[in-house]
């Protein structure tokens, strides 16, 4: 494999202790498997506002830019409340997906079998639960132009959000969730409000016309609502779940809890493939929980996961991820849980960096 280049940003709260179980597992790579990886390293989120005086700096940006992937740990904390928006450090990843024209966010929802019983729904409603959620990234709502707080009398404020989609973004979400239909169980459920909503309407039917070209793909329409109820009802009914970026953002977060624990939970974002080369962003669900920053409590799973993603979708490496993932699978098996996963007297409580080296000792 030739050098693969990989900006790191551990970013703040627990990023730095996750990503120092993945940077781990890269060098034990490295030195047993012949993979070449140029690593480097960067500050993101408050941790650069505070020392470069943005969230990410312009070249930082410019490495991500020129990376192959990059590796994101997460970004925020109260302390950073009260910076300026364009500032703040969740712009940083704002930035990061719209400049890498990263369109294609894959959140998977996948409960292992050691963890059935930690999900809040019945064991019979989640167990070998395995989806695929697909959200634009980079249109609708969160970008979309006017937006703001404005007064339209004195003392009086109205504030403006646009959803904004045009076919072509909706085409090429679709052609994607069609294609990863095709190494999965050949579904897909399209998401929107097309009963109430222009673009909900719109992006029906084109959804409908780009899946003449996948005609043994099975295509389900569906209204938001509705699917977040059968999210909780009957999850097992879907495979891939396409939709926007506002209903994308919330129905991803209500499957990831059927999982029982947002620590679990890896993400990719990925950009078209162009001359050989796809963009692509991976980072964990799970926030800067900055109240165990620093205690070695977090659990690394959902960023080691992120790079089983890198491997399985940047780097062409199918099985050396799905070997990843058996072994995770395996130290589950084992009993073996971070705090976020621990609830009974028969498992080992362990930390943060206990569970990256029982990860690696498996490998």
């Amino acid at each position: 494999m030739s050098n693969k280049k990989i900006l790191v940003l551990p970013g703040d709260g627990i990023g730095n202790e996750v990503m120092a179980e993945v940077l781990k597992i890269i060098d034990w790579l490295s030195k047993t498997r012949s993979m070449s990886f140029d690593i480097s390293e960067r500050l993101v989120g408050g941790t650069a506002y505070d020392k470069e005086g943005d969230s990410i700096s312009d070249e930082t940006m410019q490495e991500a830019l020129d990376a192959d992937a990059v590796l994101f740990g997460a970004v925020g904390g109260p302390q950073w409340d009260n910076v300026e928006r364009e500032k703040r450090p969740e712009a940083a990843l704002l930035r990061l997906r719209k400049e890498l024209d990263l369109f294609a966010n894959l959140r998977p929802a996948v409960v292992f079998d050691a963890l059935a019983e930690a999900s809040p729904l019945k064991l019979n409603l989640v167990k070998g639960l395995d989806i695929l959620i697909l959200r634009e990234l980079t249109s609708g709502v969160y970008f979309g132009q006017p937006r703001g707080i404005e007064e339209y009398e004195p003392g009086k404020q109205k504030a403006l959000d646009t959803q904004i989609y045009f076919d072509y973004e909706i085409d090429r979400i679709a052609r994607v969730a069609f294609d990863l239909a095709k190494k999965r169980n050949n579904k897909v459920t399209s998401v929107e409000k097309a009963n109430v909503m222009e673009t909900g309407v719109l992006w029906r039917q084109v959804v409908k016309k780009t899946h003449e070209d996948y005609s043994d793909i099975t295509l389900e329409n569906m209204l938001a609502d509705n699917c977040a109820m059968q999210l909780v009802r009957n999850p097992k009914q879907f495979d891939v779940l396409v939709t926007d970026n506002l209903f994308g953002d919330l129905l991803s977060d209500c499957a990831a809890m059927l999982t029982g624990s947002l620590g679990m939970l890896p993400s990719a974002s990925l950009g078209a493939e162009i001359d050989g080369k796809r963009n692509g962003l991976f980072e964990p669900v799970h926030g800067s929980a900055p109240d165990i920053a620093g205690e070695n409590k977090a659990n690394p799973i959902a960023t080691i996961l992120s790079f089983a993603m890198m491997l399985r979708y940047n780097l062409n490496q199918q099985d050396l991820a799905k070997s990843l993932e058996d072994v995770i699978q395996k130290v589950l098996n084992e009993g073996f849980r971070t705090a976020d996963l621990y609830s009974s007297d028969d498992q080992t409580l362990v930390s943060c960096s206990k569970m990256g080296d029982l990860i690696l000792e498996r490998l």
